[in-house]
């Protein structure tokens, strides 16, 4: 939560602004979920996805919306109602965002069982809700007086729990996008133990390189003083270990795991482990 000291500087409730932000969290659903409102298997869980598994996800979602608004919120939150606030917010935005866009490309229909809608629109605004807040911080465009970026978001110095909380967020975000889809299933299917000890590797790597060795913006700079393990030991692995849990997570509630051996659910969490991988890490970069 943001300090006391900038509790009183802030500006104060703003409608104007407030209301820029809703247009951008809509954007920001549209934007981020869409791949997945025009994902075939996304409409199949609607209708065939465990209820209590489904409940659960959505129960998982409000905490981690309320840890992300009060980062990337509305507006700049100054306690943890305004968190709360921005958070049902977002899913809000999230239910109808999903709503307009199944109904407007024929996916829902009013002849359609009430329970199939609801599960349908259930599923989607999980992502779209997660979309609408990171539109806060991807489609901000206020300017200060000097010109300057009024963006709060991006000068956010977070701790290390932090930073594990946007890894995991990144993974799940991501994750989100493939888990549902057969590719997953027939890759793991395809791969043999050396192949998954290749992707291993190479979503190592690449949670490194895309944060901590190439210094993106947002990313942290590693001093000559430092060691190299020491970045490798603290983020990249956690991130990694972060991104198999939420990879193994989604494929259970998404009933990638029913009837399957345990060696092919292993290949199955390592696959999704490289896309949530890439998610974990580039989750500082956009929020």
């Amino acid at each position: 939560m943001r300090s006391s000291a900038s509790a009183e500087t802030s500006k104060g409730w703003d409608g104007s602004r407030f209301a820029t932000g809703i247009g951008r969290g809509f954007a920001g659903a549209l934007i981020f979920a869409l791949p997945m409102f025009m994902t075939m298997e996304m409409w199949e869980l609607g209708f065939s996805m465990n209820r209590l598994r489904l409940l659960l996800l959505l129960v998982l979602n409000i905490p981690l919306l309320i840890i992300l608004s009060d980062r990337v919120g509305f507006e700049e939150t100054t306690c943890w109602r305004d968190a709360v606030r921005d958070a049902m917010i977002a899913y809000a935005i999230g239910i109808l965002s999903s709503l307009v866009i199944l109904f407007s490309v024929a996916v829902l229909k009013l002849g359609q069982p009430l329970s199939e809608m609801v599960g349908k629109v259930a599923v989607q605004s999980v992502p779209a809700s997660i979309g609408a807040l990171l539109g806060r911080s991807q489609l901000n465009g206020d300017v200060d007086d000097s010109g300057e970026s009024d963006d709060p978001v991006q000068t956010t110095v977070y701790d290390y729990a932090g930073e594990l909380f946007l890894m995991a967020l990144g993974a799940l975000f991501l994750g989100l996008n493939v888990a549902p889809t057969e590719e997953m299933i027939l890759l793991s299917y395809k791969m043999t133990p050396l192949h998954a000890l290749a992707v291993v590797i190479l979503s190592l790597v690449i949670m490194h390189g895309f944060v901590y060795a190439v210094s993106f913006k947002g990313g942290h700079e590693i001093g000559d003083e430092v060691p190299r393990w020491h970045t490798v030991l603290r983020f990249t692995l956690p991130g990694y270990v972060i991104a198999l849990l939420v990879s193994a997570y989604t494929l259970w509630t998404f009933q990638r795991f029913d009837d399957a051996a345990v060696s092919q659910m292993l290949l199955t969490t390592i696959v999704l482990g490289l896309p949530c991988s890439i998610g974990a890490a580039a989750a500082r970069l956009i929020l």
